[in-house]
């Protein structure tokens, strides 16, 4: 009967356990294409660990859509087409001072490093919140003031000379 936790490894020698120089470098696992180590330290750069410790996050509604990081960091925040505001798609695109120069470019402070905990919480927050597409009108709802109106006031007409009141 054949072991099938050896099976595949032509010297018997279980893959797991075999000498770094043995392995090909491309096993699938966390890292694998970059590690040097036989075993998983939990500090891979694809754990936030070495690296990064913490994510970059865009706060969308604060974003005013001046483009300066996705213009500094390419590889890590495009500018999303249909509200015209700033987000990340790469979380390793580019490197830290590259990414942290693209924060300090920007004028309303909306790009900040959260932990990789809070990540996965903002990011399913995002999904209500509420983004106005830049350049579009507000609705009239958000900017209407009710002002009561006062009863037997007239309004005072408006003199277009020069010798009004006051002059």
């Amino acid at each position: 009967m054949t072991d099938l936790k050896n099976a595949g490894v032509p010297d018997g020698t279980p893959k797991s356990t075999q000498p770094a120089s043995s392995r090909s470098g491309l096993e699938p696992e966390l890292g694998g294409g970059f590690r040097t180590e036989n075993e998983r330290t939990g500090l891979e750069p694809e754990l936030g660990g070495v690296i990064r410790q913490k994510g970059v996050y865009v706060d969308e509604p604060t974003c005013i859509g001046c483009k300066h990081c996705a213009h500094v960091a390419r590889n890590t925040f495009y500018i999303e087409p249909g509200y015209g505001r700033s987000r990340v798609f790469r979380q390793d695109g580019d490197a830290f001072e590259i990414v942290q120069e693209a924060i300090d470019t920007c004028p309303v402070d909306c790009i900040h490093w959260v932990d990789y905990t809070q990540l996965q919480q903002l990011e399913a927050d995002r999904k209500y919140q509420q983004v106005n597409i830049l350049g579009s009108q507000i609705p009239a709802t958000y900017t209407k003031r009710v002002v009561p109106k006062k009863a037997g006031r007239k309004p005072r007409p408006i003199s277009l000379d020069e010798s009004g009141p006051g002059l």
